[in-house]
């Protein structure tokens, strides 16, 4: 074995001890790192986020620039389930997401404000930081609800999805740092310990999460779809004229001296 090859497997031995060190049970949960992964194309995916939305969102919140109708054609929902399982009795396919069962005074009154449209929330906030947020909530005593968020810190809205993921604690540690000769004590979150388990899994709870995403991206922008499609052949036809175009002021240039 060369030389070359024995330190190239040094390294790598080295690599993977570091890396495994980082990963230890003393090691941060870097939930920053987290991402939805989401999937556009995937119906059955899609599916199941808007079944998700349906039972634990809609409640609260609206999708006002989504109409059923158009969710029942991209995501192939037949005309029963719709009507059945996803819209309410008083409205009509042609209708927008608006309807809501909680009064926007009671919302207040219960969460301090009330809930917003969730129809852009994938765009201006981005798939990760939504799937980041619904997976960092914890118990904090001190809140009225009596939960707090990672990404949204004192949020008004509760754990709602705890019945599924259960309940969790954040456990914080202290950290020194020194500056201008002074000390100050921070605190890091560490890691979640589980105070209750819930009806899933975690990973049967990160699917739940990742497919509610992925149906709130879909939400934002129904027919993103069908314009990467197009916009393929869009490209296509510009790089075809622009060649064309080419041969033809080579075509006129060629006596020019």
């Amino acid at each position: 074995m060369s030389k070359t090859v024995v330190i190239a497997l040094a390294l790598s031995l080295a690599s993977l001890r570091l890396a495994a060190a980082a990963e230890g049970p003393d090691a941060p949960l870097a939930w920053q790192e987290w991402r939805a992964g989401n999937e556009i194309t995937n119906t059955a995916s899609l599916q199941r986020g808007a079944r998700n939305f349906a039972n634990y969102c809609a409640a609260c919140h609206s999708l006002k620039y989504l109409r059923y109708s158009r969710m029942a054609t991209d995501l192939m929902v037949p005309p029963a389930l719709l009507k059945g399982r996803l819209m309410p009795d008083s409205a009509t396919p042609a209708d927008y997401y608006t309807q809501t069962s909680i009064a926007p005074a009671d919302a207040v009154a219960w969460f301090g404000k009330e809930p917003p449209d969730l129809s852009l929330i994938a765009r201006s906030r981005g798939p990760d930081r939504i799937y980041q947020f619904l997976k960092t909530f914890y118990v904090d005593p001190t809140r009225p609800n009596r939960t707090n968020n990672l990404v949204v810190n004192n949020p008004a809205m509760p754990a709602v999805l705890s019945e599924l993921e259960g309940v969790k604690a954040a456990v914080f540690k202290n950290e020194e740092t020194t500056a201008d000769g002074k000390t100050m004590v921070t605190k890091r979150f560490s890691h979640f310990e589980t105070v209750s388990p819930g009806s899933l899994s975690p990973a049967q709870f990160d699917e739940f999460v990742r497919d509610t995403v992925n149906f709130l991206d879909y939400a934002g922008e129904p027919a993103q779809v069908e314009r990467r499609s197009i916009g393929v052949w869009v490209v296509l036809f510009l790089l075809t004229f622009t060649w064309m175009a080419w041969l033809l002021k080579k075509e006129y240039w060629k006596d020019v001296h």
